[in-house]
């Protein structure tokens, strides 16, 4: 048996329906390959590895796990890793998709990763908090819209695919759950400098109920500053508006 670490956010799924949705939700071709973050006791990992023609790797970084993984399912032997997903390296040359009932204490510092390594993840498909798949999947004008909704939505296509109920879980967790997709788009925006853009960002939604003058006032010219888009909150503009203001940073 194993022990459900609180300290990891460890709430296993346990609903098969809901495992086999997850699973027919990752687009398949012949000579994929699959990092699935997070397996746990494996509710979703048993179906990932029998997928004919897909290279599937897991890591998990509770050591525990990965022992009772090895010890009921022989199929993934030789396919877990022990490490820290934020800060191992991809175990993959080239392409790789990322699935996963992500631990909720992490979820959002695994979407970073993910930005990190974008150009390599054509495909996502993972379980989050639901408020936190709202925050991914919202568009411009309300509440839930925020930093990583503009930065997921300059470069991948986000899909909001279905909720999952409490009872779903062992231990059920408090809160609503919820899978969304993503899909790589490349570069629509044409971002030339990713950092100045993640940085505008993330500064006019730390003051996200003052107009954008405010918290940006150190990134532009006194005349950019007074043209009327700067009198919007952040959560008024939309990715295009942010691509195009970090283009005018000093």
């Amino acid at each position: 048996m194993y022990t459900l670490k609180k300290s990891l956010g460890q709430h296993f799924l346990r609903d098969e329906a809901i495992c086999k949705q997850i699973v027919q939700a990752l687009p398949v071709s012949p000579g994929m390959q699959l990092l699935e973050i997070g397996p746990g006791a494996g509710a979703i990992s048993r179906y990932l590895a029998e997928i004919p023609g897909v290279d599937y790797r897991a890591v998990e970084v509770d050591a525990e796990k990965i022992a009772y993984l090895r010890q009921h399912y022989p199929a993934l032997e030789g396919k877990l890793i022990l490490g820290d997903i934020l800060e191992t390296v991809p175990p993959f040359d080239g392409l790789f998709s990322v699935i996963g009932n992500f631990p909720y204490n992490i979820s959002s510092q695994i979407l970073f990763r993910i930005l990190e390594w974008k150009t390599r993840v054509p495909c996502m498909v993972g379980m989050f908090q639901r408020e936190v798949a709202r925050r991914i999947a919202a568009g411009p004008g309300g509440k839930d819209y925020g930093i990583l909704s503009v930065l997921l939505q300059a470069f991948y296509r986000v899909e909001y695919l279905f909720e999952v109920e409490p009872k779903a879980f062992e231990p059920p967790p408090k809160v609503m759950s919820a899978v969304i997709r993503l899909h790589y788009l490349g570069n629509p925006y044409m971002i030339t400098d990713e950092k100045r853009f993640f940085r505008l960002v993330k500064a006019a939604f730390g003051q996200r109920r003052k107009m954008l003058r405010n918290p940006l006032k150190p990134f532009f010219e006194k005349t950019v500053l007074e043209e009327p888009v700067l009198s919007k909150r952040a959560e008024q503009l939309s990715v295009r508006e942010f691509v195009d203001l970090s283009k005018r940073m000093i």
